[in-house]
Formats: C-alpha cells, structure tokens, sequence
C-alpha cells in the first residue's frame, strides 16, 4: 500500500528569498517536497533561498515558476487556501487538522491537491482565494494575527504529517478484513440464542438495550470470518460443558443446597 503523495505548496508573488528558503525547510521537515512559486518578486533562482534552507535543498532544486496562480493549480483536484480572511467567498473555512485530513483523503483517491499561501505582506488576494475549494485558517490570538510566511506553512505542513503518522502501520493494513454481515448476523443469533436460553437476559423489558449494547460491542472489534468462527466455537464448546455439568448433577442427585 502506497502512502498517499504529500500536497504541493504554492506561493503566490512571494516577496524575500530569505522566506522561500525558510518555507523550503519547514516543508522537507515534515515531508511536503513540491513547491511552486507564482511570480517571485525578485525573480527565481535566488541564492539567498538556499542560505535559508539550512540544507533542506530538494524542494528548492526542484521549485517550479508559473505565471499565474491559475497555472499553478491547473493539474490540482483539491485546493485549500490559507488565509485569516475568508475574504467575501462562501467557501468553506477549516482548521489546519481538518484541512489536512481532507487533503490525505483526496490524495488516497489518488487526486492531486495543493496549499496554497500568499504573499508575505498582504496574503492571498480574493481572486485567488476564488480558485480554492475550500479555505484554511489557522486558530491564532486575536490580539496578534499576523503570522510570519514560514510559520503559516509549518503549523499546515505538522498537520498533515499527523495524518501521516496515525495511519495504520503495515501489520494493520495487511490484517484480513472483517467478517461479512451475515457472518456477523449468525454469531449475533447464536450468542443470543444461548443467552436467553441460560436466563442471562433479565429483567426481560431490558433485553432490546443488552442485545444492542452486545452487537455495538461486537461489530467495534471488526472480527474477521475466522474470529467469527473461533467465537461461535467458544459459545458451542460453553453450552456443551454447561450440558455435561447437568448431567454429573443429575447422576449425583441434582445440585446441593
């Protein structure tokens, strides 16, 4: 099982050198490798970039230049647009963890998606914004919502490398899948068949709640068909020994007070 590609980060008119480098380095920290940029201000490459990068040199080796944010996100299917102002669009506005468990979804469908930031001293403009499906913004203090570029790209990059990090290891993805419903279906039956039959449903006005409270235990565990068949030998190999104690009981004269 392929994890699902990272994202691309787009930087519309993004103005120092100084903060590409800086964003090239929050994005290698936590995974995110494609970067392009939409009209530099003082063009592209810049060497200053790399100075800032700290080493993290890839997503600047391989950062792409368009003409347009339109460009930019031509080939994207899934696009979130961070900004702190949802700047008159009735797009949807998400946190940074709902954004990135959009995005991981998307990306395991196989459909490209993209971050996309505006520049450092006025953010995306609304015709940008417009491009997007849907809007990031970050939960800051009020009293200080100013956010520096690099900052912006690595509270978005840490939140989808958590989407990363909690996806089930190799050994889960590899486990047999879960039992059909009628699989299920029949261990319900049997379970509460033999139940009823030893007097455990009582009082009997509360059985439908303890059936449910059974099944909802039962189907939260996701057994597979030889976990199923395992627990209806466990019932079947209960009732047998419960059988074979009434009978010793029987033989000996029935149970001692």
């Amino acid at each position: 099982m392929e994890p699902a590609p990272p994202p691309c980060v787009v930087l519309d008119q993004p103005q120092l050198a100084e903060n590409i480098g800086a964003a090239a380095r929050v994005m290698a920290n936590f995974g995110l490798s494609e970067l392009r940029l939409v009209r530099p201000r003082d063009g592209w490459p810049q060497e200053r970039a790399w100075a800032s990068a700290s080493g993290a040199d890839w997503p600047l080796d391989g950062a792409r230049v368009f003409d347009s944010v339109e460009e930019a996100l031509a080939d994207r299917r899934l696009v979130y647009a961070c900004t702190a102002r949802p700047r008159e669009t009735e797009l949807p506005v998400h946190t940074p963890g709902e954004a990135a468990r959009a995005l991981s979804a998307a990306a395991a469908q196989g459909l490209p998606t993209a971050y996309l930031f505006g520049a450092e001293r006025a953010g995306l403009e609304t015709r940008a914004v417009a491009l997007c499906n849907a809007i990031l913004t970050i939960p800051v203090d009020p009293r200080f919502r100013s956010l520096n570029l690099s900052h912006a790209i690595c509270v978005a990059a840490y939140e989808w490398r958590l989407t990363v990090l909690d996806a089930p290891p190799e050994a889960f993805r590899d486990r047999a899948p879960p039992a059909e419903q009628e699989a299920m279906l029949g261990l319900y039956g049997h379970l509460e068949e033999e139940l009823e039959a030893s007097g455990f449903f009582h009082p009997p006005e509360k059985k439908p709640a303890m059936v449910r409270n059974l099944r909802v235990a039962l189907n939260r565990a996701r057994l597979t068909d030889q976990e199923v068949r395992t627990f209806r030998g466990v019932i079947t190999a209960l009732v047998k020994g419960r059988g074979r104690t009434l009978e010793r009981l029987a033989r000996r004269g029935g149970p001692r007070a």
